[in-house]
This record gives C-alpha cells, sequence and structure tokens, in this order.
C-alpha cells in the first residue's frame, strides 16, 4: 500500500502546468534573453557604431542649424524634416531625421563643411532591429502576440516552478538554494535548474511584468483600462506593439506630434536656428530632438529621448520668438506613468547605469541557465517513447484559491487566460486517441 504525501494532487496538478509551461517557453525564453540582453548595452553599441561621425576636426566656422537641416533634406531627395537632434559635443556630426514616402532616414551632416557623411534607413540601424526581434521578433502585431503569450506562460512557469523548489520536509539548504554535486549527473541538473530559478525568480517576474506595457494586446488593454479609470494622462511615450502611438510630450493643450509623417505648417526661416539656440539652454539630457509640431503655428516641440526615462522632460517653443510655451518633466506626470517609466527603464538596464546592465545581462544569464537545465533534466528523465509530462492524477482537487488564482491571472493577462481555454480544449480533444494520449501522458492514473 503506498502512501502518498498531502496535498499531492494538487503539487503534481502544478508539476504538471509547469512542463506544460516550459515546454513552450524554454525557447522563447532563450531569444528574450539573449536579444535583452544586447540591447541593454544599447548606449555602448551605439556609441560604438558611431563613432566615425562622433570625431570630426571642428574648423572656425560652423554651419547654423536651418542650413544643416537644409543638407540633411538636400540629401534625401523628396524628403521634409522631422527632427535635429542636438549634437552631443563639438565634434560630432548632427543626426537629422527626415521623412520620406519610403520612410524616414537618418542623415549624419558634418555642421562645419555641411557634407552630409551617411543616410541610413532610421529602423535598419542594428539596434532598432534588436529591438524589434526582442519585443514583436519582427513579425509586426502577431509577433509582439506571440511574445506576449509567451510571457504570460513564462510567469506562469515561474509561480508554478516556486511552488515546486518550496522545500518539504527537506533538512539543510542543499538543493534549497545552492545544488548538490556529490549526487550525480541527474541531481546536479535537477537542483541546477531549480537553485537558479529561486535565484532569478523576483527579477525575472519584475522583468516581464515591466515588459507588458509595450506588448500589443496587454498595453492596449491596459490603456482602456486606464481610460475607463480616468487615470490616463494623454498618450504615453512608450511604444504599444512595436508602434509609438503618439509621441505626446506631456504638454497638454501645447502637446506636439514629433515625427509624425506631414508637412510643417507655417515654419518660417529662422525658427529652427531660434528652436535649436532655446533647446541648448534648456539643459535637456541628451538626445535632445527638435522637431516642428505640425498642429500649432510656429510651434517646435524640444524633447529629451534619454534612455534613463525619469530624466526625461520636453517643451514647446515658439520658433517665432524663441520663447519657452510650455514645460513638463518626468515628476509632473501621472503616477502611473511614473511607475511605468522607472519599469522600462530599469527594464531596458538604465535606470542605474552600468549596474542596472550588468544585473540585466546577469538576469539573462541565469534564465538561460535555468532553461538549459530544464530541458537537460527533462531529456535525461524521460521515459523511452513518451514525451515525459507528468502524469495526471484522477479527481485531481481544484480548491477555491486555486481557481481565484487561475481567473485572477486571466483577468490579469487576457492572453493566459484565452491561450489556457485553448490548451485545456485541445488536451481534451487528444485524450480521445490513445496513441498521442499515451505519448502525452494525458491518460488519467488511479489517485
Amino acid at each position: 500500500m503506498s502512501v502518498r504525501l498531502p496535498g499531492s494532487r494538487w503539487y503534481n496538478t502544478v508539476w504538471r502546468w509547469h512542463f506544460y509551461a516550459g515546454m513552450f517557453c524554454v525557447p522563447f525564453v532563450l531569444w528574450l534573453a539573449i536579444t535583452g540582453s544586447i540591447y541593454a548595452w544599447r548606449p555602448q553599441i551605439e556609441a560604438w557604431l558611431d563613432r566615425p561621425y562622433d570625431s570630426l576636426v571642428p574648423t572656425a566656422t560652423r554651419a547654423m542649424p536651418e542650413a544643416i537641416a537644409a543638407a540633411a533634406v538636400a540629401a534625401v531627395p523628396g524628403s521634409r524634416l522631422h527632427k535635429y537632434e542636438l549634437p552631443p559635443s563639438d565634434r560630432s556630426a548632427v543626426r537629422v531625421l527626415v521623412g520620406a514616402d519610403s520612410g524616414d532616414r537618418r542623415v549624419y551632416v558634418d555642421p562645419y563643411r555641411l557634407r552630409p557623411l551617411a543616410v541610413v534607413i532610421d529602423d535598419n540601424r542594428p539596434m532598432q532591429i534588436v529591438s524589434r526581434l526582442h519585443g514583436e521578433l519582427l513579425a509586426g502585431a502577431w509577433g509582439s502576440y506571440i511574445v506576449e503569450i509567451a510571457a504570460c506562460w513564462t510567469l506562469v512557469m515561474i509561480l508554478t516552478g516556486l511552488y515546486l523548489w518550496w522545500p518539504r520536509g527537506r533538512k539543510g539548504l542543499a538543493g534549497v538554494l545552492y545544488p548538490r554535486l556529490s549526487g550525480g549527473r541527474r541531481l546536479f541538473w535537477r537542483d541546477l535548474h531549480a537553485v537558479t530559478g529561486i535565484w532569478v525568480s523576483l527579477l525575472a517576474l519584475f522583468v516581464i511584468s515591466t515588459g507588458l506595457p509595450w506588448a500589443k494586446a496587454w498595453g492596449s488593454y491596459f490603456k482602456e483600462i486606464r481610460t475607463v479609470t480616468g487615470t490616463l494622462d494623454g498618450p504615453v511615450d512608450w511604444t504599444i506593439g512595436g508602434r509609438k502611438l503618439s509621441d505626446d510630450p506631456m504638454l497638454g493643450e501645447h502637446a506636439g506630434h514629433i515625427g509624425m509623417t506631414m508637412h510643417p505648417q507655417g515654419v518660417q526661416p529662422g525658427e529652427l536656428n531660434r528652436a535649436v539656440a532655446a533647446a541648448n539652454a534648456l539643459h535637456f539630457t541628451p538626445p535632445v530632438l527638435v522637431s516642428p509640431t505640425g498642429n500649432e503655428p510656429h510651434g517646435w516641440t524640444v524633447a529629451s529621448d534619454a534612455a534613463n526615462r525619469p530624466l526625461r522632460a520636453q517643451a514647446v517653443i515658439d520658433g517665432a520668438t524663441g520663447a519657452v510655451l510650455a514645460r513638463k518633466g518626468f515628476a509632473e506626470r501621472h503616477w502611473i506613468d511614473r511607475a511605468v517609466g522607472y519599469g522600462i527603464a530599469t527594464h531596458e538596464g538604465q535606470l542605474f547605469g552600468i549596474a542596472n546592465q550588468s544585473l540585466i545581462t546577469l538576469g539573462a544569464l541565469m534564465l538561460m541557465t535555468l532553461s538549459i537545465s530544464g530541458a537537460v533534466s527533462w531529456w535525461r528523465r524521460r521515459p523511452s517513447g513518451r514525451l515525459g509530462a507528468p502524469l495526471p492524477l484522477s479527481r485531481p482537487r481544484f480548491g477555491t484559491a486555486l481557481i481565484v488564482a487561475i481567473v485572477a491571472l486571466g483577468l490579469a493577462m487576457p492572453l493566459f487566460g484565452v491561450s489556457l481555454l485553448v490548451v485545456l480544449a485541445i488536451e481534451r480533444g487528444l485524450k480521445r486517441w490513445s496513441g498521442i494520449a499515451r505519448w502525452l501522458a494525458l491518460r488519467t492514473i488511479r489517485a
């Protein structure tokens, strides 16, 4: 007569869903960890890539911003000015973003010789590609949906893993906080998976949660919730599903539309020169972008696009006079926007410098270790001729707490709820096929 530990039905159910989540998530976790750790070092990588344009030899004469912008527009026939970036130093080329029917181009202009040094498609810059690989698999909205589903199930994988890791009658910390090295390879891989999981779990939960506002479905869902609750303070300044819905500079009635593909209205000679002079006097954190608002005569927007989002600030300048019409900093935004901003800055590794980048990279390496050790452990333990999923017990007990938790997760992450229903329906359907059911371990055993 076998003796079963209390709660083993619940334990077996959690283990089963942890296995399902892991089988689906492991490839995506590896992908997101690699691309995310690369993107965390974006400032250093972009500085290295742009080094030929930041080592110019200054001369006695430097062109005015309007002449520089005109040289950039002339380098792309049929284009128009979108954004003028203040150069980081006297030895730097001026980056000018111009728009054409074929898309935006970034033009590097030597401000001393009025010579375009390079013209690149803005979306094809290396770190822009890495960003799209990370957030949407280069597959647009559908890629964003897939990444979001993977993120939701990764949360489930981590939460169920924590439950499975929780010590039950074990003495000592071996196999709990550090792996046992003397129990053979099978035990080592099991311990490496469990121990890595506990050490990286909190960071992983934070990184995944702070990435959801970018996702196509969850970001739109979050936006609608804020609209209904009256907490939406203008358009958000992060992308949703790979698209920036608006570049609202948080300035209420003076809000500009940075980067809109339209011809600036009412721009007069001298306005860009005055706007750039005013932007320099504001001392915003670089990179600082100056662009026509497009909706207000003589209006120009000055916006800090700092990677560390809490350092961002924006203003509207009267191009006719150079006066500051409105100004708004990060601290003046709605608290929800500030919370998301802090989360995104940490997620991208930019909130507290090299330490933040190193922490994100370490977390990515630990997630890769977690995924690889889980895959190795599964491969070594799986029965011959079967997938290796835990067998379901008969009559599993789904208590109130479990049901409430599942419903709460489904409401908080709608794509998880939908995908869970799909998985349950598929599992139910596959039980009718004895061969497949046996391979997938879908046959119920007696409790």
